[in-house]
């Protein structure tokens, strides 16, 4: 009997201690996963940046041409990519994607790597605060426009309802999607 209880609590023991060190491997285990999942989530974030910026980079230099091609504007009297600035109060700060002047127009280029509604819906509702950034666009007219590498038609539609101009890629080279808003 002695040596039968010996070996059952022996065996408890032993199997506890393997309960222990089990324990402790998945505790780890979990640890290690959220160290990498933290990881990868700031990788994705840096990457989705970076993929803005390259849309970005693209959709900057096609301004002038648009500018001219459909505005008759010959030179453009200010232009900058991922300008920072405050409201005209200094109370908020905000970046614009690209920022182009001429003589008679302000040119507000939103661009987003992905066209999700809630991003137009955004811009639009931004709109009527420009003149608080750029005092200048009481005195011109502003032209907003949203930019990606593609957007879909029914967001195009959305956008001309509210008078802003999509600019995507057509054929092969950024162009308006939407020029008939020029005439009206």
């Amino acid at each position: 009997m002695k040596v039968k209880s010996f070996i059952i609590r022996q065996t408890i023991s032993n199997l506890s201690n393997e309960m222990k060190t089990f324990k402790a491997f998945v505790l780890a285990d979990i640890e290690e996963s959220r160290a990498d999942r933290k990881a990868m989530n700031k990788r994705w974030g840096e990457l989705a940046n970076k993929m803005g910026t390259v849309v970005e980079d693209i959709v900057a230099p096609c301004i002038g041409g648009v500018a001219r091609g459909y505005f008759q504007v010959e030179d453009l009297d200010f232009f900058a990519v991922r300008l920072q600035i405050k409201n005209a109060s200094g109370t908020r700060r905000r970046e614009f994607d690209v920022v182009a002047e001429s003589e008679k127009y302000l040119f507000i280029v939103e661009t987003k790597s992905t066209p999700r509604t809630s991003y137009l819906q955004d811009f639009i509702d931004f709109i009527p605060e420009i003149g608080d950034w750029f005092p200048q666009a009481r005195s011109k007219t502003v032209i907003p426009m949203f930019s990606s590498l593609y957007i879909p038609e029914d967001s195009v539609r959305f956008l001309t309802k509210n008078r802003i101009f999509a600019l995507a890629m057509k054929d092969d080279n950024m162009d308006l999607l939407n020029p008939e808003l020029i005439s009206n």
